[in-house]
This record gives C-alpha cells, sequence and structure tokens, in this order.
C-alpha cells in the first residue's frame, strides 16, 4: 500500500515539524509514512507480479479439472480393479523409468495415478503421472506432474511463474523481497490509517485526490489481515526466511514428523531399486489393505520401497479441509504394519506450517478459500494502482509528487526508537530480504542527506 507524503489539507502535517514529547505515537507516524512510501513504491512491481500470478494460480485449479478433464475422470463402472493390476497396464503402456509413487482412484468417477521417476524428456524434480481407468486398466494418457499437490502442467507452469518467474534460484529472490516487505507496508498502512481515521471518514464522498486516499486506506484496511498472512506463509517456504524458519522449528522441536520407513532387515532384494516396478515383497494389494486397516481413507499414495531394507509407505494427500495426512510404514515381506504416524501428533508449529502453506494455495477451502486468494490479489492491484495515482496527484503538472522530507526518526524519543531498532535488527536477520534493502536503504539515505547537507552549507 503507497501513499503520498502529506502536504495538503487533507494529509497530516510536514513530518519535519517536531512532535509533543509527550506522545510518541505522534512522533512514529512521519517515520511510518515515509517507511510505507518507500517501501511500497521501491516493492510495489514485485508485489504486483506476485500478485497478478498468485490469482492465475488461485484460478488454475478449477481451470486444470477442465484441460485435463479426460485423464482426470472416468466412467463410473461397477468394480475397481486391483491396484497391482492398474499398475502393471501403466507399465505396460510406459515400461520406461520407475515407479516413483502410486495414487489409487480417489473417487468413483477418477482416475489412478502411477508416477514414473527417471523417464527420458521429464524434468528431474518431476515424475510422469500415468492415468489409468480403475474399472477398466484402460490407460487415458500420461502428463508430467510437480509435487505432492499433484500439479499438472498448466498449474506446474502458473506455479513456477509465482515462485521465481521460471528463472530458478535466482528467481525466487523476487517473492521472497516481495513476501518480506509486504506485511511491512501493510501493518504501516493500518497505522497510518487509524492515526487519521476520523479525518479519513470525512473524506468519503469527495473527489480528486482525497477520494483516492480514502479509497486506498479503506481498501487497504480491509485486506491487510490477509495481506500479513500470505506474507507469513509465503515465507515458510522461501529461500533464505524459509531456511531460518526451519531451523528455529527443529530448535522447539516442532519440525514435520515422518513415519519410520526402515523394515530392519533384508527381504532378499525385494526393494525397489531391483526392479522398475512398485510390486514387491507382499504386493500392493495387501499393502493398501493393511494401509485400509489402519484407518486410511482416500486420497491415498503408496510409495514402493527405496532399497531392500526399506518398507512401503502408505500415507494420506488429502489437503482440504479436514486434513489427512496420516501415514503407515508396511513391511513388505510380511505385509505387517511397522510404524504409524498420525496428523493429530504432530507437534503444534508443524500443524499451522501445514494449514498455513495449504490456505495459502488454496486448496485447504477449495473453491471458496481460492475466491478469497483472487480476491486478494485484486485488492493488491488495485492498492498498488491507486497508491502510484496518489504519487502523481501529489506532483505538480505531468510530475510525480516530491518524496517524503528526511529527519522523522529524529523526532522520536530514544526510548521508543532504540528498542524499534532492536527489533528491527533481529526481524531483519532472519528475513534477509527485509534487513538487506532496508539497511542499503538507510545508507544511500544517509549519504544523499549529507551530500544535500554540504550543499546546503556551501550555499
Amino acid at each position: 500500500m503507497t501513499t503520498a507524503p502529506p502536504n495538503r489539507t487533507d494529509e497530516a502535517p510536514s513530518p519535519t515539524a517536531p512532535p509533543s514529547p509527550a506522545a510518541p505515537g505522534a512522533a512514529l507516524r512521519p517515520l511510518i509514512l515515509r517507511l510505507h512510501f518507500y517501501a511500497g513504491l521501491l516493492v510495489a512491481p514485485f508485489l504486483l507480479i506476485a500478485a497478478l500470478t498468485g490469482f492465475l494460480y488461485a484460478a488454475s485449479f478449477q481451470v486444470e479439472k477442465l484441460v485435463y478433464a479426460d485423464e482426470l475422470t472416468v466412467p463410473v463402472g461397477d468394480t475397481k480393479l486391483p491396484i497391482s493390476q492398474q499398475v502393471a497396464a501403466a507399465r505396460e503402456a510406459h515400461p520406461e523409468g520407475s515407479v516413483s509413487a502410486v495414487r489409487p482412484s480417489p473417487a468413483d468417477d477418477a482416475s489412478t495415478r502411477v508416477l514414473l521417476a527417471g523417464v527420458d524428456g521429464v524434468d528431474p524434480t518431476h515424475t510422469l503421472a500415468v492415468f489409468v481407468d480403475p474399472y477398466t486398466a484402460e490407460v487415458r494418457g500420461a502428463l508430467e506432474q510437480y509435487g505432492s499437490t499433484g500439479a499438472l502442467p498448466l498449474r506446474t507452469w502458473i506455479d513456477e511463474f509465482h515462485r521465481d518467474l521460471h528463472l530458478g534460484d535466482t528467481g525466487r529472490l523476487y517473492s521472497e523481497l516481495a513476501a518480506s516487505w509486504l506485511w511491512v507496508i501493510a501493518l504501516g498502512g493500518v497505522v497510518l490509517w487509524f492515526s487519521r481515521r476520523r479525518a479519513l471518514r470525512k473524506l468519503r464522498g469527495t473527489s480528486g485526490r482525497r477520494r483516492v486516499l480514502s479509497l486506498h486506506g479503506t481498501i487497504g484496511v480491509w485486506a491487510a489481515a490477509g495481506f500479513v498472512f500470505l506474507s507469513a506463509t509465503g515465507l515458510t517456504w522461501s529461500q533464505y526466511a524459509g531456511a531460518n524458519i526451519d531451523e528455529l522449528r527443529t530448535s522447539l522441536g516442532q519440525s514435520t514428523p515422518s513415519v519410520a520407513a526402515s523394515a530392519g532387515n533384508d527381504h532378499g532384494g525385494h526393494g525397489a531399486a531391483a526392479g522398475g516396478d512398485a510390486d514387491h515383497g507382499v504386493g500392493l494389494d495387501r499393502v493398501l489393505a493393511a494401509a485400509r486397516a489402519e484407518g486410511l481413507g482416500d486420497p491415498v499414495e503408496i510409495i514402493p520401497p527405496a532399497d531392500a531394507s526399506s518398507a512401503y509407505v502408505v500415507k494420506q494427500i488429502q489437503r482440504s479441509w479436514p486434513e489427512k495426512q496420516d501415514s503407515v510404514a508396511v513391511d513388505p515381506g510380511s505385509g505387517q504394519v511397522l510404524d504409524v504416524l498420525r496428523f493429530a501428533d504432530y507437534p503444534v508449529l508443524a500443524k499451522l506450517t501445514r494449514w498455513g502453506i495449504d490456505l495459502h494455495t488454496g486448496s485447504l477451502f477449495g473453491l471458496a478459500n481460492q475466491i478469497a486468494l483472487m480476491l486478494l490479489a485484486l485488492a493488491l492491484m488495485v492498492l498498488i494502482v491507486l497508491g502510484y495515482r496518489l504519487w502523481w496527484q501529489r506532483g505538480r503538472g505531468n510530475a510525480f509528487g516530491s518524496p517524503i522530507p528526511r529527519g522523522a526518526w529524529a523526532h522520536v524519543p530514544p526510548y521508543v526508537l532504540v528498542p524499534l531498532l532492536a527489533v528491527v535488527a533481529v526481524v531483519g536477520y532472519f528475513v534477509p530480504l527485509l534487513g538487506i534493502p532496508l539497511a542499503v536503504f538507510l545508507a544511500v539515505d544517509v549519504i544523499l542527506g549529507a551530500v544535500a547537507h554540504r550543499r546546503g552549507a556551501a550555499a
């Protein structure tokens, strides 16, 4: 949320005027206004891209169902065939690579997915999903799949565009920068709005710049909580801040657990390394039956043993509410369940992270979740346009307005400024794409201020 510097009757007094020492909040307002203005001005292009691509991603779930309807849906039959027979049909049509996982049909009209890894021509970070009719074992097609969400080519392309602009790790800096600053800009805008809420209410119904300012503030306040949520959850899987968050969770014993997948002994080459298929030892059908006996309902994913000493892993993959994330390990030699991990037993922060990510990506509450994300993205795009409009309207003629004057920090009482700087330093350390740009901005600002002071003294 960018806004323009105050210099008119509908805005606060100039930040160069020293506020009352008894009102630290009034002293902070010009500083927040300067930060809000510059942060919004410089980060807005990145936020605009993130909002646009996020909007497209939220809509991609429904579009994906339409585009890939032939692969995803099947005519409802009488009885589903054993999962081993479905996998055999997929392997006959696609003998390349090896089976990395199997997703049995989760609904009466849904196909089964057999995921193949190491297939030539497929991105090494992706798998080839072979879609099989569970009633007839007919192979209905094959598409690249990305990640545990089951994203197919269209959604994968939009997801990668949103995450890194298809530029790899370098491109991820853009999205992390946007996520690192969004919450700062949003909360700064809320503080500014509430500090002048009475004045802003009087602006309703007026025209020109006052009306734009009122609309900018109103939309920003209503959407602020959503922006802070998107920022916080986006940082959890970012490149640098995400790594710091993972380390913190691990140190607190709140990392996401995993089921023990060791079978404990060698089962005579039954592991997946011995062949490219998924049927080892007791076979997929008995493994799936053992998982069902432990209460694992659809949708599930079966992961074959990684080697001769590993077990099958069957895990629930439903990310819509209520979450289904239980998992079991099954011995390939005996078919006995070796370990059970319930989502209910996850640490609190692991659960919150799971819910936060699924809510951020639009899968937790389905269509309603996706619509809410699209509205937030639209709100952010409108706010950015209004913010630049405010800056333009503040100018003279065909020029943008001048920036916020320096020196606002000098009027903040030391007992407020010192703790504030300490908090900023700590947050900047854990969120480097907030801390580093802020430090650079302050350094440049100090240099420019010194240059301007020398020129003034010389004049």
